[in-house]
């Protein structure tokens, strides 16, 4: 049986790392071994791919950032996520191509449809079975971060954008998303990505 892919995704600050941690605690509590990513990186070309995007001295272009964000992703799921959910594992990324149209596209201003053919290439066309956003303004999520890399650097309005877009393509496919009201408790919304879980079926 194939297994689950879950990711997370939302604006800088938003508290993704936490909750995929609360929830592969859960997992593995109920004896799972779930594999816990994290874009860019996974791999080891990702996790050098991830420090050059994401280091504040790193000059880049829209585009060559897009690149860089796509290769890491296509290493990723070639190597990692893909041969994992074809064990029956449960599959946690802490972001995945959802930020690529988030953050390159509605952030970038590049053309969304070539942003989401090219993710398509990447990923060879997987996609999540689930994608929690957790949503707040970016000038909250900002102000919990105690310092900032690259992309966390960028002026106000860009994350703005990037929220935007979450927004929007979360409201396109309401059967793949769940939008998460992240300024919530923390356990409380670890309750509520258990409770979407469990309407799902995928947990008792």
């Amino acid at each position: 049986m194939r297994g689950r892919f879950v990711t997370f995704e939302g604006v800088e600050g938003a508290g993704k790392t936490t909750q995929l941690r609360l929830l592969t605690e859960h997992l593995i509590s109920r004896g799972e071994r779930p594999v816990v990513l994290r874009e860019p990186g996974g791999t080891s070309a990702g996790e050098v791919i991830r420090n050059l995007l994401l280091n504040p001295s790193s000059s880049l272009t829209a585009e060559a950032e897009l690149f860089l964000f796509l290769a890491a992703r296509a290493q990723n799921t070639a190597l990692v996520i893909q041969p994992a959910l074809e064990k029956g594992q449960w599959v946690l990324c802490d972001r995945y191509s959802d930020s690529t149209i988030a953050y390159q596209g509605y952030g970038r201003n590049l053309d969304l449809a070539t942003v989401k053919e090219m993710n398509r290439l990447a990923t060879n066309g997987l996609e999540p079975d689930l994608t929690f956003v957790l949503d707040l303004p970016p000038e909250v999520g900002l102000a919990r971060q105690a310092s900032r890399n690259r992309m966390e650097g960028e002026p106000l309005p860009f994350h703005e954008r990037v929220r935007k877009g979450y927004l929007t393509e979360a409201g396109s496919a309401p059967q793949r998303f769940r939008v998460l009201d992240a300024c919530q408790d923390i356990t409380r919304i670890h309750e509520q990505v258990l409770t979407e879980l469990q309407r799902r079926g995928w947990l008792p």
